[in-house]
């Protein structure tokens, strides 16, 4: 009963709400798209190409480059006309946004008419992820007949690691080349100053979240999408070290997005599109 009640409140909430069209975009996004094992260089239609057979794709990007969110909504949009799309998953949203998003995808569903901005609000979209940045891609993938759900942990759940220092079991993920790379980032984005304890808790929720990441990813509706930050996504460090150690063997295909002068190999993507920096 109440969830039938939260979900009348929902339906009056949204009916009241006015109409705005999703943006349309216009051709494949700028940049330049690297295949990482032969060097090639390839155009947005032959990289789709590529991506369509992908079972799991993880896309990384980094969070404040706009460029970044068009080429995703881009991708969403154009995956899904090339073939059926089993589901989305994202970094930014959290379980406990998932009931939320469940009811107002199934809203959704009958393009009513409402504003993003209550969409927004209706789903708990957190502000550490701006909606002038992820409000089209967000909107695309709620207005997608397929599952969006939630990648990330609930911020409970992050203390508890944070506090614990436990990291995930697994050869792959407990490989200390991987840790001391995620070392190395932890520390230049802390401007280098971080004690012993700190660095072992905040080694311990990026692995937690990566293994999150993964779990969600071998669980959701195939072929599945993931969008998350670069460094959850890269080969070396994030979660395809635990989907090796999960699914062994399962095959999964990494795109990076990064700035013009980031090099990456084959050993962290198999695809890297270039684009202009965040500010550009």
């Amino acid at each position: 009963m109440k969830r039938w009640m939260a979900a009348a409140a929902l339906l009056a909430g949204l009916a009241g709400c006015a109409a705005q069209p999703a943006a349309k975009l216009e051709g494949p996004p700028a940049g330049r798209i690297v295949e990482t094992a032969s060097g090639k260089t390839l155009s947005p239609d032959q990289l789709l190409d590529k991506l369509a057979p992908a079972e799991m794709l993880l896309v990384g990007e980094k969070h404040d480059n706009r460029h970044h969110h068009r080429i995703e909504t881009w991708l969403a949009q154009r995956l899904a006309a090339s073939r059926p799309q089993g589901s989305a998953l994202l970094e930014m949203l959290t379980p406990g946004q998932q009931p939320k998003v469940d009811d107002v995808k199934a809203w959704l569903q009958g393009d009513p008419s409402v504003r993003p901005s209550r969409v927004r609000e209706l789903v708990a979209w957190q502000s550490g992820w701006p909606w002038e940045l992820y409000g089209e891609l967000a909107m695309t993938l709620l207005r997608a007949p397929y599952p969006l759900l939630a990648a990330n942990l609930d911020r409970e759940q992050m203390r508890a690691y944070y506090a614990s220092k436990e990291r995930p079991q697994g050869r792959a993920s407990r490989d200390p080349r991987a840790a001391s790379r995620l070392e190395e980032v932890i520390r230049g984005e802390h401007g280098g100053k971080m004690d012993e304890g700190m660095m072992a808790s905040m080694l311990a929720v990026q692995q937690q979240r990566d293994r999150r990441m993964a779990e969600r990813l071998l669980a959701a509706p195939k072929p599945a999408m993931l969008i998350a930050g670069a460094y959850h996504v890269l080969r070396d460090v994030g979660a395809p070290l635990h989907l090796a150690d999960l699914a062994p063997g399962r095959p999964a295909t990494v795109l990076v997005l990064a700035e013009e002068g980031v090099e990456l190999g084959r050993g962290q993507a198999d695809y890297v599109w270039h684009t202009a920096k965040a500010g550009d």
